[in-house]
């Protein structure tokens, strides 16, 4: 696709996911019951090597060096769970922005095992809450309204078995997000879809298992936008709206170095505007580079 020179620009959404915050607090034998235990070992052989503090400092310093508009992440901010790690998931979020500026929905690791899967409703509270938010507590879908972005946040995490990463919408929620997007179809507004899961995956243990179900929803309503995380890995697909093709974004670990095919962290920035009757959308990469310098990847123009 051609890369515009020039672009004036409404409003930029920077997107950033999967920071998996090292590192683990201390923790009790008690505290590897199920799946949490093989969690653990996992993070001791592999993770806490991929996960880097300082990564995902630098990654974070330059992108609010961009002073976007509102910044989007898309779960994953702890690694099992535990009650320990939601306090601090709490305060880095504080360090990123404002609740006003900084969306976040939840990943699978963030609803790791039934008996804490609600944390991070509590801990993240006004980071997550839509516009019409009630003491009733978190309910998802919620939609927040920055200028000519919609935000439109969904949750695909739910707790699983050991060895299992998927996530599930459920019903209630695909029927709740349609009446939304019909309501949104009539305004002027760029709607962007937050969600952890991709949209399609060959991986059946990392899959969103009712993906058929929200992408018959989007054909039938449309966004302009879908971001992602939970792979790990730069990706784009396009998926069918309404009115033709629907631009689904994933990104890296925002804490990882480089490993295997896995890229070193790296975020999305949006840059958006009005032109006429239709959106331009204008994507650029920025990643992490040696010694823990970010630079930019590419630019590509979306719409």
């Amino acid at each position: 696709m051609p890369i515009h020179c020039r672009i004036l620009q409404d409003i930029t959404l920077a997107h950033l996911s999967d920071p998996h915050l090292p590192p683990l607090p201390s923790l009790r034998l008690r505290d590897l019951a199920g799946k949490r235990a093989l969690g653990y070992l996992n993070w001791t052989r592999n993770r806490q090597k991929v996960h880097k503090r300082d990564v995902l400092d630098a990654l974070v310093s330059d992108l609010q060096a961009h002073r976007p508009d509102h910044i989007a992440i898309t779960g994953d901010l702890v690694n099992l769970a535990l009650g320990a790690e939601f306090a601090p998931s709490r305060a880095w979020l504080e360090s990123v922005g404002a609740p006003d500026r900084v969306t976040v929905i939840p990943g699978n690791h963030d609803a790791y095992v039934r008996a804490t899967r609600h944390c991070f409703a509590g801990a993240w509270g006004n980071y997550l809450d839509g516009d019409d938010a009630t003491d009733a507590g978190v309910t998802f879908p919620s939609l927040r309204r920055r200028g000519p972005l919609a935000l439109i946040s969904v949750s695909s995490a739910v707790p699983t078995p050991p060895l299992m990463a998927t996530g599930r919408l459920g019903h209630a929620q695909l029927d709740a997000l349609g009446r939304m997007l019909a309501g949104l179809s009539t305004e002027q507004a760029f709607r962007v879809l937050l969600i952890h899961h991709p949209l399609r995956s060959d991986s059946r243990i990392k899959r969103l298992t009712d993906s058929s179900d929200l992408l018959a929803v989007l054909k039938q309503h449309g966004v302009e936008l879908v971001l992602h995380g939970h792979d790990h890995v730069h990706s784009t697909i396009w998926i069918d709206g309404p009115e033709g093709s629907i631009p689904a974004i994933g990104v890296p670990s925002a804490s990882a170095v480089a490993h295997g095919r896995y890229p070193a962290a790296a975020y999305n920035l949006f840059a958006i505007e009005r032109d006429g009757t239709a959106w331009r959308c204008e994507q650029t990469v920025r990643g992490m580079g040696d010694t823990l310098r970010v630079q930019p990847l590419r630019q590509t123009q979306l719409i």
